[in-house]
C-alpha cells in the first residue's frame, strides 16, 4: 500500500486508480485537465522516450518551478543545472518506470546545493497502448 502523507497527493493517486478501469495504468487521455484543478500547480507532465529513457517536461509545474527558480516545460531532464538533484529525480522517474505502479518519495534534507527541501513527490506511469509508459505525472508538495 502506498503511504502518502498530503491530501492533495493521495486524492491524485485515488484518481489514477479510479482510471485505470482494469488496466495496469491509464492513459493521459484519462484525464481532463478540469478533473485536476486541485492539484494543476503542482502537478508535472513528462514525456518518456527511448531506450535508455529520456525525460522532457512537457509541463512544469508551476509551483515548483518556482520553488527551483528553474522552468524545464518544454525542456529536457537534463538541462536541470543541480546534478545532484537531477540524478534523485532520474532515479524517482527510472524506478516509476521499473515498478509500472506509483512511487512516492518524502524528502526533508538537503537536495541542491542551495536549499534543504521538505516535500513530497508521487511520480505515477501512464501509457497511451496500455502497455509502454510513454508519459509520467509527477505530483509535488512543498511543506
Amino acid at each position: 500500500m502506498l503511504e502518502l502523507k498530503t491530501p492533495m497527493l493521495q486524492q491524485l493517486h485515488r484518481d489514477w486508480e479510479l482510471r485505470r478501469r482494469g488496466r495496469a495504468m491509464p492513459s493521459r487521455a484519462d484525464f481532463d485537465v478540469l478533473d485536476l484543478k486541485y492539484c494543476i500547480g503542482n502537478l508535472s507532465l513528462i514525456e518518456v522516450a527511448g531506450d535508455p529513457p529520456r525525460f522532457r517536461f512537457r509541463i512544469h509545474a508551476t509551483n515548483v518551478a518556482q520553488g527551483m527558480g528553474f522552468d524545464l516545460t518544454g525542456k529536457s531532464l537534463d538541462l536541470l543545472p543541480d546534478a545532484h538533484y537531477r540524478r534523485l529525480v532520474e532515479e524517482h522517474f527510472t524506478e516509476a518506470l521499473a515498478t509500472r505502479g506509483p512511487v512516492a518519495r518524502y524528502r526533508n534534507r538537503q537536495m541542491t546545493d542551495q536549499h534543504i527541501w521538505n516535500c513530497e513527490v508521487l511520480v505515477l506511469p501512464l501509457s497511451a497502448d496500455g502497455k509502454t509508459i510513454d508519459m509520467l505525472f509527477s505530483g509535488f508538495v512543498w511543506f
